[in-house]
Order: C-alpha cells, then sequence, then structure tokens
C-alpha cells in the first residue's frame, strides 16, 4: 500500500514537473506586449564618428567660421529598444530586464504604436532627428548673437491626411487665416483655434505663392481634442554659418541640447566643460527652451557607464530622475539652454556644483 502510494505521489510530481516545464518553454516563446528600453551607445559631440562609408569625420563640422580646440566630452546619450511588434523579447528576457535598474520593461505600444511599422517608425525618428540638428544649430547660433530667419515648411503628408492633394512636401507655410505664423507651435494654434473650420493657407511653391483652403479633422484622444491637417511640418532656416552634424543610425529629438552645446563649444575660445565628461540629455527649440525626452533613467546609466561625472537632465524629467540617479553621477537641472551653459560654467571653474539646480523629492509630486 505504502509503495503504491509513493509510486503514484512519483507519478503525480513528475507530471507537475512536464507540465511546468512545457509551461515555461511556452512561455519563453510566446509573444509578449512588451519591449526593453536599455543604455544605448554614448557620443561625444566634441569628437569623431564614423559616417555612413565608415570614415572617420568630426560629430561636428563648421565651415565659414572660426573654431577652437576642445578637450574632455560633451556626451549624447541614447536609448537602445530591445524587440519591435515583429520579434518581440521572451519571458526570459523580460524578467531579467525587470529587475535591472539599467533597463525597463514598457508596453510595446509606447514605442511601437499600432499601425505603425518598425521602418515607418525610423522614418519619422530620423526626420525628427534632422529637425533637432536644425533647432539645435539655431539655438547655438542665436546665443553667440547670430542672426538666423526661419519660415515653415511642409515635411511629409500623410497619405490620407486632411491635407492631400492640396499641400506637397517643401511647401513653405506664408500665412495661416491670414497672419504670419512666427513658428510651428504658433501655426498649429491657429489650426486649433479653427475648431475644424477650414484653415486658409498662403504657401509658396517652386517660387509662387498661392492660397490654398485645408479643412482640418478631428482627433479624439484621452478626452482631448485635437484638429490636424495631416502633414508634418519643420523650421527652415538661414543659418550664416555652415555647421554639419554626422550622426548616422540614431533618431529622435532627445540629442539637442547636448548638439547646441557642443556646437557653441566648438565656436568659441576655451573648453565650456573645462575639459571634463559631461554628459546629458534633452530636445531643444530654437529660442534655447529644453523639453522633456524618453528613457531619462537608461540614459543616467549609460552616461555614468561611459564616465561621465556629471548629466545635464531636463527639468522636465525630474520626477522620473529622483530616486534613480547612478552612484557617483551628479545630475544638474536644466530648463534652457542658459541654464545648461551657466551650469557648465561652475563646473569647469571647479564651482560649488551642489549649488546648482537639481532633480528633488518636490518634482515626484508634480
Amino acid at each position: 500500500m505504502t509503495t503504491t502510494r509513493a509510486q503514484r505521489a512519483t507519478r503525480i510530481g513528475l507530471v507537475a514537473f512536464v507540465v511546468s516545464l512545457a509551461s515555461l518553454l511556452v512561455l519563453t516563446f510566446l509573444p509578449l506586449p512588451y519591449v526593453i528600453e536599455q543604455p544605448g551607445p554614448v557620443f561625444n559631440t566634441l569628437g569623431e564618428v564614423k559616417d555612413a562609408q565608415g570614415k572617420t569625420v568630426p560629430l561636428i563640422a563648421v565651415a565659414d567660421a572660426t573654431t577652437y580646440p576642445t578637450k574632455g566630452a560633451l556626451d549624447l546619450t541614447t536609448v537602445q529598444v530591445v524587440g519591435n511588434r515583429e520579434q518581440p523579447p521572451s519571458w526570459i528576457q523580460l524578467m531579467m530586464a525587470w529587475f535591472d535598474p539599467s533597463r525597463a520593461v514598457v508596453p510595446i505600444d509606447a514605442v511601437f504604436p499600432q499601425g505603425v511599422s518598425t521602418s515607418q517608425r525610423d522614418q519619422q525618428n530620423q526626420l525628427m532627428m534632422v529637425d533637432s540638428q536644425q533647432e539645435a544649430t539655431a539655438a547655438a547660433l542665436r546665443e553667440l548673437g547670430h542672426d538666423v530667419p526661419v519660415t515653415i515648411q511642409v515635411a511629409s503628408i500623410l497619405g490620407d491626411g486632411a491635407a492631400s492633394g492640396i499641400l506637397k512636401p517643401k511647401d513653405t507655410v506664408v500665412a495661416v487665416n491670414g497672419q504670419k505664423p512666427s513658428d510651428v507651435d504658433a501655426l498649429r494654434a491657429q489650426i486649433q483655434k479653427s475648431a475644424g473650420a477650414p484653415v486658409a493657407l498662403t504657401i509658396e511653391r517652386d517660387g509662387t505663392q498661392q492660397d490654398v483652403s485645408v479643412t482640418p479633422r478631428k482627433q479624439e484622444s484621452n478626452g482631448t481634442t485635437t484638429w490636424l491637417l495631416g502633414v508634418t511640418l519643420q523650421h527652415q532656416y538661414t543659418f550664416p554659418i555652415t555647421v554639419k552634424l554626422q550622426l548616422d543610425n540614431v533618431g529622435g529629438p532627445s540629442a539637442g541640447m547636448m548638439f547646441a552645446l557642443g556646437i557653441i563649444d566648438t565656436l568659441t575660445p576655451g573648453e565650456l566643460n573645462g575639459g571634463k565628461q559631461i554628459a546629458g540629455t534633452g530636445t531643444i527649440a530654437a529660442d534655447g527652451t529644453v523639453g522633456p525626452i524618453g528613457g531619462i533613467r537608461q540614459k543616467l546609466y549609460g552616461a555614468r557607464s561611459a564616465g561621465a561625472d556629471y548629466f545635464l537632465a531636463p527639468g522636465s524629467n525630474c520626477n522620473e530622475v529622483y530616486g534613480h540617479v547612478p552612484s557617483g553621477l551628479t545630475v544638474v537641472r536644466t530648463d534652457s539652454l542658459g541654464d545648461s551653459l551657466k551650469a557648465l560654467r561652475v563646473i569647469a571653474a571647479g564651482g560649488d556644483v551642489k549649488a546648482l539646480p537639481t532633480c528633488t523629492a518636490a518634482d515626484l509630486k508634480k
């Protein structure tokens, strides 16, 4: 009797083990609606990179102006995404990432929106990178006292958007509802003000001005109504100095602030960073405003791993920064290009870095 019960218990245990093993194998290969964000490569804006042909070139190259030697590093940081809709990460990868503070498990829809392919996302990120480089150059040159005129240009058009068949890529928007918009934000504000009524646009195409009308389409998201023309707009600047930013296979707008700092350091005597290694991130507008980015925690760890002692972080990301700073890294809060330049001057001079603004517990309540 005892032997039979033992044999039965053994068989039950064996079956349970086989079922558990089979379940684990299924979970291992089961597609999941998540991807992993982890620290990506770090690039010194004052250094060199490989171009598309594999040739070593300066990340920032300037023509038509005097440039000055630089030292140390002004590092821009990136985030690498593991997985996509076509090849999502496995359960094992997700479990390992869950317990790694330098990585984050995020819903796939947050990185790869429904209806957008991986190639389309990459194209959008490349457009944002180009726009970021333009904004960074404008912000840097304006900070140095140069006049940088701007126009608003149509970058791309959605195939089924409201402006399809009316506007074309490279059209310049001269006026909206009879008013000249100062920038893209002002143009968008005019579109929202129309509340769905036709928007009168004066555009310049192939050197000739013409008037067109586009009726915006409504988009509802999280209880908010937005009126859209179905176009991507970008600023087109006329620069008094030729600045080329070389960075392949990196997309998105988050390198803007570090690009601007690198340009300023290249065009001014002395060393903006005091020869030290300083990293950072943040979008930038032509007026010098520094904006939020994604993956800030991964960028903090990437910067520290690359050897940076200081990190310039957008104030609008402080609620994600506080409590997640890797040991040995000092974070300085910045809301503008001017803030970043002040911080660099203090760091370069060996001043009181602790007196600089940083992210605090109060940011968690915002």
